[in-house]
């Protein structure tokens, strides 16, 4: 017992070290413009057999955490995605995610065995498990770069989506059902799984949410665990009947998190924590499962050679291919195919092969493993300037506003917190020039530390924290016309809102 407790203090100190660390270098990859996942990855194989010495080899354990990680991630994407921002480009990322992930399979697959001389069920695992985008990769460095809404929107959906079909298509190919079954059983069972995965996610989200907006718990801090909890109440009604339980993970966080519910607010920021926890754990356990002595050359030049392929031939020619669900121009095009992050989900999928015990699947993991860091390095630092080379980047608005609510539930309201961020052109505009819908008041405002109750002559200052109560049936007008005025100043009107509006998306 004594040896199991010292064990237990020394996994204390070392996953608290390591944490701390991980959460420092969040700090780095955003001012660098690298995915923190890298380092993450790079501080488990220091961890691991050639680094400190701490062996890891259970690819079955691996394989069910990074599953459960997965999870979570999609669940915070899902919570904290709005609606309102995806849905027009909700059709061209549910191509990306079918469509284009079948051509990714096949082009990959094809350079796999013709190219690189693998078995063919190696190449199409190998295309299989690099097909989707991941979504903490994408949106790391995506933060740094303003987009208009149908790139962000269709990258979102995408990353979201995508997990899905692929997560079952190499669980059939590691399986040997896809060796088996002819292929159009192959389309079917992925099909069922994702379709029943994603009513299953949405009879979880509406009913959770129509539960959720009747009890009164005892604790506000329960919310956030009951949201979260509903979600993977959906993965697992949907894994109890062969559904995918992806889809419904992310489907029903999608749902939860665009409806009225309590505490809307701290639920998403603890979801969010945990993602971020979630995230950590899972790069860096994916860095103790490689071992550095099996990268040998030929492994590199495997990995350089599928990722050049994936990259300039199998990612653009997905999104022409996908764009058939809604057109677009050359350069959101080019745009798209550069922006297709691999991230640590074809890694993490790695792992159904290594449990299954496929032969060739440790070097295949190696393969995988060096061409997510080779082009990650490569496409992710250099995303801001492809995005201003291709004129799709928007100048950086620093007069968006930052708008957090929580719900006045017995007032049928909503309390907005403005933070006026500087050269917002809301500056200097007086309270009773703002123009609110009927019902609002601008009730406090935070001023250097000083709260100052205000009156309509009370002038706005760049730097203040603005408390506005809202009824919740106008929010969403009140939301607009805050950031209205935030970027045209007092004399904004409501068509240059809805024009601004309509050309961001």
């Amino acid at each position: 017992m004594s040896f199991d407790v010292h064990q237990l203090d020394v996994f204390v100190l070392v996953g608290s070290a390591v944490i701390l660390c991980a959460i420092l270098a969040v700090r780095v990859s955003s001012s660098t413009g690298l995915p923190s996942l890298l380092v993450y990855l790079l501080m488990g194989v220091a961890l691991g057999e050639s680094g400190i010495g701490i062996h890891f080899e259970d690819a079955q354990l691996a394989h069910a955490l990074g599953f459960a990680a997965l999870a979570l991630i999609l669940a915070e994407g899902g919570l904290s995605t709005q609606w309102g921002e995806v849905r027009s480009a909700m059709r061209l990322g549910l191509s990306l995610a079918t469509l284009g992930v079948a051509v990714t399979v096949g082009v990959v697959a094809a350079a796999g065995h013709y190219l690189l001389g693998l078995d063919p069920m190696l190449a199409v695992l190998l295309g299989a498990v690099t097909a989707p985008t991941d979504a903490a990769a994408v949106f790391s460095v995506l933060r740094r770069v303003p987009l208009p809404r149908r790139l962000t929107g269709a990258l979102e959906a995408e990353s979201g989506l995508n997990d899905a079909p692929t997560v079952v298509l190499v669980t059939l190919v590691a399986s040997g059902a896809a060796q088996e079954d002819p292929w159009w059983q192959v389309v079917g069972i992925i099909g069922y799984e994702v379709a029943v995965g994603t009513l299953t996610g949405l009879a979880v989200g509406f009913g959770g949410a129509w539960v959720m907006r009747r009890i009164a718990l005892p604790s506000s801090g329960l919310y956030p665990l009951a949201v979260l909890t509903l979600t993977f109440l959906g993965y697992g009604a949907a894994s109890a009947v062969h559904a995918s339980g992806f889809a419904a993970v992310y489907v029903a966080a999608l749902v939860l998190g665009n409806t009225e519910l309590p505490h809307r607010g701290p639920t998403r920021s603890f979801a969010e924590g945990l993602a971020w926890l979630a995230q950590i754990g899972l790069f860096v356990m994916l860095g103790l499962l490689l071992s550095p002595s099996r990268i040998t050359w030929e492994v590199v030049g495997l990995a350089l050679v599928a990722g050049l392929v994936l990259t300039v031939v199998a990612r653009p020619l997905s999104v022409l291919v996908s764009s058939v669900a809604r057109p677009m121009g050359w350069r959101d095009q080019a745009f798209l195919s550069w922006a297709g992050l691999r991230g640590a989900v074809p890694v993490v999928l790695m792992t159904i092969p290594l449990a299954e015990g496929v032969p060739g699947s440790a070097r295949l993991f190696d393969i995988v493993f060096v061409m997510v860091v080779a082009y990650t390095l490569l496409t992710g630092p250099t995303l801001p300037l492809v995005a201003r080379l291709l004129g799709v980047a928007r100048p950086s608005d620093p007069r968006a506003l930052e708008v957090e609510a929580a719900p006045l539930d017995r007032l049928a309201a909503d309390l907005l917190q403005v933070s006026i961020t500087p050269g917002s052109r809301m500056h200097g505009v007086e309270v009773g020039e703002l123009r609110l819908p009927k019902g609002c008041s601008v009730s406090l405002i935070v001023r250097d530390g000083a709260t100052i109750v205000p009156e309509r002559r009370t002038a706005l200052r760049a730097g203040d924290d603005v408390l506005v109560v809202a009824p919740r049936a106008v929010r969403e007008q009140t939301e607009r016309r805050l950031r209205q005025v935030s970027r045209h100043g007092r004399l904004a009107q409501w068509l240059r809102e809805e024009r601004a509006s309509g050309e961001a998306t």
